[in-house]
C-alpha cells in the first residue's frame, strides 16, 4: 500500500512538471517573438548624415539627404545645443570632418576661424589677415560669402576679393591672392559676394575684372591663373559645375547673365544676357540646373527664365517676369516644381511654387501666414533654407526659424520658433543631423535629430 501511495505521488508530480514546461511549439512560437522584437528595436534604418562643406551644401541646390529628422517640433523649437558671439560677417558657415569654419570681421581682420562643430566655443586654429574694406550703402564691412572646405585645405573670398587657401588641419597658409588688385577689379555695391567653387584641381570664380578676366580659374595647389575669360561683370552669385551632355561645365549667373564654359580650359559653351536695367542692382541667387536646363531668376524686374543646354546651343523653355524672381535665396526643385521666396522688399515677399516646367504659379503664400494670432502681420520675408525630407528648414530675416512641409495644395508650415534677432541675411545649414543659423554677430547650433543617432 505504501508503495502504490508513493507511485502516484510520483506521477502527480511528473505531471505537473510536464504541465508547467514549455512545450516546442510554444518554445518556438517565444523564440520567434522575440527575434521579430529584436528586429524591431535594433534594425531600424540607420539615419543618413551628410556634411555642408560648401556654400549650397553637398550637391550644390541647397538640398540635404539627410533623414532621421525632427520633423515635429516643440513649442519652443528645436533645442539649442550652444551659441558663440562672432564677428561681423553675411556669409553662412560650413562643416567637415567635426569642423565648423566660420569666416567673419573681427577688427580690421577678416578671420577664418576653425570651431568644434558640437562645441564653438572649442576654437581648433584662426588665420586672419588686414582689410581695410567699407561698404558703400552701409552694411557692415565682414566678409559676404562662405568659405570652402575641399580636402586637406579651406578656401576664403574676402569681401575686398583676397582669395586665401590654409591648412585644414592646422590654419597654416598655403597661399593668398590679392584678386581684385591683380585683375584690377572695380569695388561692387556690396563688396565680393561669391564663394569659392572647386572642380578638379580649379578655383572657379567670377571675378568680374576688365580685359577678358570676368571669370577666373586658379590652381587650387598654388593660387596661380589657369585661365580667364569674358568680360561680363561679378554678381555675388555662386557658380555650380555639372557634366550636361557629356561635358563638364561650369555654370555662372554673372552681372550681366548666364555664362558657361568648359569647367577645365575655360573656352565658352553658351551665354544669354539676363541683368536689370537699374544699374544698382544685384544679382545674389545662383543658377539651377535640371538636367539639361538652367533656371535663373533676380529681382530689380528681371524675372526668371529656363533655358536647356543642347549641342547645338541654348534653347529658351520659357521667361517670364512675374513668376518667381528669388532675391539672393536660391529656389529649391522638388518633384517638377520650383518653392522659393518671390519679391525684393521684405514687406511685399511671397513664399511661391511654380511649375517648373511652364512657369504657372502653383500657389502664393497668403498675406498672413504667422502661427501667432497676436502678431496677424509677422512674415518671415526674404529667407532662405535648406530642404531635407520634403522639408523647408527656412531662417526668415526677421530671425524666425520655420519648418515647411513642401506641397503643392499650399504653403504649410508646421512649426516656427524664434532664435535671432533681425536682420538675419544668411540661410541655414544643416549638417549631421544639426542646423546652424546665424544673424550678422551671433552663430547658434540647434539639435534637429529625431533620435539620438
Amino acid at each position: 500500500m505504501k508503495q502504490v501511495t508513493m507511485s502516484l505521488v510520483v506521477m502527480i508530480t511528473m505531471l505537473c512538471l510536464a504541465c508547467s514546461e514549455p512545450s516546442a511549439d510554444s518554445i518556438a512560437q517565444e523564440n520567434t517573438s522575440a527575434k521579430k522584437k529584436y528586429v524591431t528595436t535594433t534594425n531600424l534604418p540607420k539615419p543618413i548624415r551628410e556634411d555642408w562643406p560648401a556654400f549650397l551644401g553637398p550637391h550644390q541646390n541647397s538640398i540635404s539627404r539627410e533623414t532621421g529628422l525632427l520633423l515635429e517640433w516643440p513649442a519652443d523649437g528645436p533645442k539649442v545645443v550652444w551659441k558663440k558671439e562672432i564677428g561681423v560677417s553675411f556669409g553662412a558657415p560650413v562643416v567637415g570632418d567635426g569642423k565648423l569654419i566660420v569666416f567673419h570681421r573681427i577688427a580690421d581682420e577678416e578671420v577664418i576661424e576653425c570651431v568644434d562643430a558640437l562645441d564653438g566655443n572649442k576654437t581648433f586654429w584662426k588665420h586672419s589677415y588686414p582689410t581695410s574694406y567699407r561698404d558703400r550703402y552701409n552694411y557692415n564691412g565682414g566678409p559676404r560669402s562662405s568659405a570652402t572646405i575641399h580636402g586637406e585645405h579651406v578656401y576664403a573670398f574676402g569681401a575686398e576679393g583676397v582669395l586665401t587657401c590654409v591648412e585644414f588641419e592646422t590654419g597654416k597658409r598655403v597661399w593668398q591672392r590679392q584678386v581684385s588688385k591683380d585683375f584690377d577689379v572695380p569695388q561692387g555695391f556690396f563688396g565680393v559676394g561669391t564663394a569659392p567653387v572647386i572642380d578638379g584641381e580649379l578655383i572657379l570664380l567670377n571675378v568680374g575684372g576688365p580685359n577678358g578676366a570676368g571669370i577666373v580659374a586658379f590652381n587650387k595647389t598654388s593660387g596661380e591663373t589657369a585661365w580667364k575669360t569674358g568680360d561680363d561683370t561679378a554678381s555675388y552669385s555662386t557658380p555650380i559645375v555639372a557634366t550636361v551632355n557629356g561635358e563638364r561645365l561650369a555654370i555662372f549667373y554673372t552681372g550681366d547673365g548666364l555664362y558657361v564654359v568648359d569647367a577645365k580650359s575655360g573656352e565658352k559653351k553658351y551665354s544669354y544676357p539676363f541683368r536689370s536695367r537699374i544699374r544698382e542692382s544685384a544679382i545674389a541667387a545662383s543658377p539651377l540646373l535640371v538636367d539639361d536646363v538652367v533656371f535663373l531668376s533676380a529681382t530689380y524686374q528681371i524675372g526668371a527664365v529656363a533655358l536647356r543646354l543642347t549641342p547645338n546651343g541654348l534653347e529658351e523653355v520659357w521667361k517670364e517676369l512675374n513668376s518667381l524672381q528669388t532675391h539672393w535665396a536660391t529656389a529649391i526643385y522638388h518633384e517638377g516644381n520650383l518653392y522659393g521666396v518671390h519679391g525684393r522688399h521684405e514687406g511685399s515677399t511671397r513664399f511661391r511654387c511654380i511649375d517648373f516646367g511652364t512657369a504657372e504659379i502653383v500657389w502664393t503664400a497668403p498675406d498672413d501666414y504667422s502661427r501667432d494670432p497676436k502678431k496677424p502681420r509677422q512674415r518671415l520675408g526674404r529667407a532662405g533654407y535648406v530642404m531635407a525630407e520634403n522639408h523647408l528648414i527656412t531662417m526668415g530675416e526677421n530671425g524666425d526659424l520655420a519648418l515647411i512641409e513642401l506641397s503643392t495644395e499650399g504653403y504649410k508650415e508646421k512649426a516656427r520658433a524664434w532664435y535671432l534677432r533681425g536682420p538675419v541675411y544668411t540661410p541655414p545649414i544643416l549638417a549631421q543631423g544639426y542646423v546652424y543659423i546665424r544673424n550678422e554677430t551671433e552663430l547658434i547650433c540647434l539639435d534637429l535629430r529625431a533620435t539620438q543617432d
